[in-house]
């Protein structure tokens, strides 16, 4: 047991006759480590891009509400008419008619 570990410490199985199948091994999961890696960076990435995406989105929600609201603010008859005196045109007294056009048959 105890020839076992030292042998491992000194790395002979690494350089002995049959050592071509523990390299293979030793790539192998080196290869799989960097994979793992890979992954998990590319999974970090995502995961900032959708909070990054989240946020945005948040702030196109809340500048839309704002431009509805003072559109709605603006389309108010009060608003109008305020507008309006500021270019010398004031509303109509006299209520409109409605024109209707018959048919030639």
């Amino acid at each position: 047991m105890k020839k076992n570990i030292y042998n491992i410490l000194k790395g002979t199985f690494l350089v002995s006759d049959d050592s071509f199948k523990n390299w293979r091994f030793i790539i192998f999961i080196s290869v799989l480590a960097i994979i793992m890696v890979a992954s998990s960076h590319s999974a970090d990435k995502k995961v900032y891009e959708i909070a990054r995406l989240k946020n945005e989105v948040k702030e196109m929600r809340s500048a839309f509400v704002d431009g509805r609201s003072r559109l709605m603010r603006l389309k108010m008859e009060s608003a109008v008419i305020r507008r309006m005196k500021e270019k010398g045109l004031s509303p109509s007294v006299i209520p409109p008619k409605k024109i209707k056009v018959k048919s030639q048959n």
